[in-house]
């Protein structure tokens, strides 16, 4: 498989989205490791599945509007706004607060890194391929 056909596959896109934000809640629980809030599987899990939840709605719209999935602009931009908003709602409904502004600006920018990241990479690598 090419580098554009594996970015250009909806499923490849939302699986590296998946595994992004996978990757953003492994961080996250990895920094506040303590003994209450242990490193842990269903730590890792509980802190993923909000911000997926958003990923894969992102993806939806994304996919509903026709825009190449794996794109930074805009498709990427919307997958991740769309998942910082939605993963930071969840967490506000679950713990019954507004998230610390720290929390936001941690979860914005290093969602951001991970999802228009890969991206990039991928943008860069098929340039590459398609000069060759």
């Amino acid at each position: 498989m090419t580098p554009r056909a594996r970015t250009t596959n909806p499923a490849a896109v939302l699986a590296m989205d998946a595994a992004a934000l996978l990757l953003f809640a492994l961080l996250a629980r990895i920094a506040h490791n303590s003994p209450e809030l242990p490193l842990s599987l269903p730590g890792v899990l509980s802190t993923w599945w909000p911000f997926l939840i958003g990923g894969l709605i992102g993806g939806a719209v994304v996919l509903g509007i026709r825009r190449p999935a794996a794109a930074v602009s805009p498709s990427g931009i919307i997958v991740w706004i769309i998942a910082v908003v939605v993963g930071l709602g969840i967490w506000g409904i679950r713990h019954g607060q507004v998230p610390h502004i720290s929390f936001i600006i941690v979860a914005s920018t290093t969602s951001a890194i991970l999802l228009l990241g890969w991206r990039a990479i991928a943008a860069a690598s098929a340039r590459r391929a398609a000069r060759r």
